[in-house]
C-alpha cells in the first residue's frame, strides 16, 4: 500500500529540553490541523532524556545523535529525514497554539509562491507580550526580533519581513534543500538570519503571519546573554555579513562594520566580556579564508536584484536601536522560477 506524504514535518531539535519538550509536544496533538508529521532529534542530551512521541496522533519519529550537533546541523539532519513538502521549525521551549498549522496552510493558499513564514511569538510568561514578530537585518551586520517586550496587540495584520525566527518557522522544502539549508559551521545563534538573507539572495520573500501563534521562552536551554550565546552570537554575525553583504555595499560598508567590531572590543573591560568577544572576533577571522569561498560562492549564485535585496534591509538607525519592527505591506506578486541551487555545501562549511 502506497502511503502518501504528510504537507507538512514539524522539526524539534532537543537538547536538555525535559522541562518543555512535553508541553511543546502536547501543543502538537492538540493542533487542528492533522496533515503532519513530527520529527524530534534528542541532540545529544548528557541527561539521557526520556522522549515519549506515543499518543500524538500523527506520524511521529524519534532520531538520537550521539553528540551535539548545533541546533543548525541537527535541523538539517531532520530536514533531510522530512517527507513533508514543507518544514515547520520548532523549539521545544515554543508551545504552538491549536490553530498554529491552521494558519499557516490557510497562508499558503492566500500567498500564492511565497516559499517562506514567520509565525508571531509571544513570551510565555506574559503572552500579552511579543517575543518577536520576524527577524530583522542592518546593513551594519546587526540582527534583531522585531518588537520583543512591545504588546502583542501590535500584530494584527500579516506584513512582510527580511525572514523568520527559526523558534517558530515555516519553510518550503525544496526553498531550504536549494539554498543548503543551514550553515552548520554556525552551531547556533544567527543561523536563521544567514538563512534568510541566502533566501532573499535566492530572490525569495518571506511572510510574517500575524494569526499562527506560539508562546516562547527564548534562551531556555543555552542562557539569557549567557558566555555561551555571546560568543556564538559575535562570531556568526561576523560570518553572516561577509557571507551574504553583496558588493559593491559590501565595500562601502565594511569600514564602519569593522568599526563597530572595534567598539565592542573597547567596550570589553566595562561589560566585563572582552575574553569572550576577543575569542569570538579572532575564531571568526581565523576562518577568513573559508568565508571568503562561501562568500564568493553565494554570491556567484545570487538572483535577486541589488535593489530588491537591500529594500528588505532594514536602514532606519531608530528601529535598530529600538529594537523595533520593520514590516512591510504585502506586495502581491508570485515568485519567478524555480531557485537555482548555490552549491554551496553547509553541511561541511
Amino acid at each position: 500500500m502506497v502511503t502518501r506524504a504528510p504537507l507538512i514535518s514539524v522539526l524539534v531539535v532537543a537538547y536538555n529540553s525535559g522541562t518543555y519538550l512535553p508541553r511543546c509536544l502536547a501543543a502538537l496533538e492538540a493542533q487542528t490541523f492533522r496533515d503532519f508529521e513530527v520529527l524530534v532529534l534528542d541532540n545529544g542530551s548528557p541527561d539521557g532524556e526520556s522522549i515519549a512521541l506515543d499518543g500524538l496522533g500523527v506520524p511521529a519519529r524519534l532520531v538520537r545523535s550521539p553528540e551535539n550537533v548545533g541546533f543548525a546541523a541537527g535541523n538539517n539532519l531532520l530536514a533531510r529525514q522530512a517527507e513533508g513538502s514543507w518544514l515547520a521549525l520548532l523549539n521545544p521551549d515554543a508551545f504552538a497554539e491549536a490553530d498554529w498549522l491552521q494558519a499557516f496552510v490557510d497562508a499558503v493558499t492566500r500567498y500564492d509562491g511565497i516559499s517562506v513564514f514567520g509565525s508571531t511569538q509571544l513570551l510565555d510568561s506574559d503572552p500579552g507580550l511579543l517575543d518577536g514578530a520576524g527577524d530583522h537585518y542592518s546593513p551594519l551586520g546587526l540582527a534583531w526580533r522585531g518588537d520583543r517586550l512591545k504588546p502583542a496587540s501590535l500584530i494584527d495584520e500579516d506584513a512582510e519581513v527580511m525572514g523568520p525566527c527559526a523558534a517558530a518557522a515555516f519553510y518550503r522544502r525544496d526553498a531550504f534543500e536549494r539554498v543548503g539549508g543551514f550553515a552548520e559551521s554556525y552551531f547556533c545563534y544567527y543561523e536563521d538570519v544567514e538563512l534568510g538573507l541566502r533566501l532573499r539572495l535566492a530572490g525569495e520573500r518571506c511572510i510574517q503571519l500575524a494569526a499562527a501563534r506560539v508562546r516562547h521562552v527564548a534562551s531556555a536551554i543555552t542562557g539569557q546573554n549567557s558566555e555561551f550565546s555571546r560568543y556564538h552570537i559575535t562570531r556568526n554575525r561576523i560570518w553572516t555579513f561577509l557571507r551574504t553583504m553583496p558588493a559593491p555595499v559590501f565595500h562601502l560598508i565594511l569600514p564602519l562594520f569593522l568599526a563597530q567590531l572595534g567598539l565592542i572590543i573597547l567596550l570589553g573591560p566595562v561589560r566585563g566580556d572582552s575574553a569572550v568577544r576577543g575569542r569570538a572576533i579572532y575564531d571568526a577571522f581565523a576562518a577568513f579564508p573559508a568565508v571568503m569561498r562561501q562568500r564568493a560562492t553565494i554570491q556567484a549564485s545570487r538572483r535577486a536584484g541589488i535593489i530588491a535585496f537591500l529594500a528588505a534591509l532594514s536602514w532606519n538607525p531608530a528601529k535598530l536601536f529600538g529594537s523595533k519592527g520593520d514590516r512591510r505591506p504585502i506586495r502581491h506578486e508570485n515568485r519567478a522560477g524555480p531557485i537555482p541551487p548555490t552549491g554551496v555545501e553547509h553541511a561541511t562549511d
